[in-house]
């Protein structure tokens, strides 16, 4: 189903002419808002997928590893957001840390040569990344330092090893390091980069992150997971939409982005403003062993609820950005209103 993006025009930032917008890997939750949005704008917006569908904008094929027809529609083109990847929401077993990796990797390597080498390249090129890899740091009472984007790293240095994908340890940190070395090594001067490093996008669609929580929370399961002192970063649809064509509007801007809400809280007051949201006045808390019990069972990782992030989008909020969405009960609120709407 179709899910419009509900946007204030007015804190949209003005363009003059509609804009050419390549979206490789865009057919994902994130993709497909983001391709809505920008047709709502009016803007042209062409979609690389492994599998073309119907939509009301345009699809192309690639499979992110070839050379192809998919190139004509970068020449020229605006700006190229880069959202391949294999979904990170399953069982990181060997296999699937293989796919995960190079899905990424070999994507953004792909771009980074034909981009290159195009006699009119995108202005703007926008990557995915992921806030997770920032260091943790506590203060002195344990609790979690924010992390804007001059925070300490956990790794600095592509991997050397032949394969990084393979030890399961620390293994989204190598991700995200070796893909935004990819990104940041591809030689485009006459292209402006960006690399996104977002938080879990909430849209309220099935199948995605925001389906899950509030569906157990429903069932009574929305209380704290774990210790509940783990940070939750986040950030909402619409917020994550008006962020990306602010960056785009900004040409004094590149570099790394924390694409995340300002007000990252720990688990246990994100869930008890989740059950406020949903009207359910109670939640079983979820011990980490019953977490990485059920993980195994819903053919995902723990970690995914268990690590802490406590990022904040510094560059954004020094940039003069406003969130429409700065503070989770008020984003939950919005969400839940629309769930229900779609699904009661």
């Amino acid at each position: 189903m179709d899910v419009p993006l509900i946007v204030n025009p007015q804190t949209l930032p003005s363009q003059t002419r509609p804009l050419r917008i390549v979206l490789p890997g865009g057919s994902g939750q994130v993709g497909e808002m983001l391709a809505r949005f920008f047709q709502e704008q009016g803007h042209q917006v062409t979609v690389l997928t492994r599998g073309p569908y119907t939509a009301n904008w345009q699809t192309v094929h690639w499979d992110g590893e070839h050379e192809g027809s998919w190139i004509e529609h970068l020449e020229g083109a605006d700006a190229c957001i880069n959202l391949s990847g294999r979904s990170i929401n399953c069982r990181h077993n060997e296999a699937n840390r293989l796919a995960i990796y190079e899905s990424r990797i070999a994507s953004t390597q792909l771009l980074g040569r034909v981009i290159a080498r195009l006699n009119d390249p995108p202005k703007l090129w926008m990557n995915a990344s992921a806030a997770t890899l920032y260091q943790r740091t506590l203060d002195p009472t344990g609790v979690d330092l924010p992390l804007p984007e001059t925070a300490a790293l956990v790794c600095t240095e592509p991997s050397t090893d032949p394969d990084p994908w393979r030890p399961k340890r620390g293994f989204m940190q190598r991700v995200v390091r070796d893909w935004e070395a990819a990104f940041l090594a591809a030689e485009t001067p006459r292209t402006r980069k960006i690399a996104l490093r977002s938080a879990v996008t909430f849209s309220p669609v099935q199948g995605n992150v925001w389906a899950v929580l509030a569906n157990l929370t429903r069932l009574g399961l929305g209380g704290k997971a774990g210790s509940g002192r783990q940070f939750m970063t986040w950030i909402h649809q619409a917020d994550y939409a008006r962020a990306v064509a602010f960056l785009m509007a900004h040409p004094e801007i590149d570099g790394p982005i924390n694409l995340v809400a300002p007000n990252p809280l720990p688990n246990r007051a994100f869930m008890e403003a989740l059950r406020y949201a949903l009207d359910v006045p109670n939640g079983l808390p979820a011990p980490a062993f019953g977490i990485r019990i059920g993980a195994i069972l819903m053919r995902t990782e723990a970690e995914l609820v268990l690590d802490s992030c406590r990022a904040v989008p510094r560059r954004l909020l020094d940039a003069g950005f406003s969130f429409e969405f700065p503070d989770w009960l008020e984003a939950a609120e919005d969400l839940a209103g629309q769930w229900r709407h779609r699904h009661d």
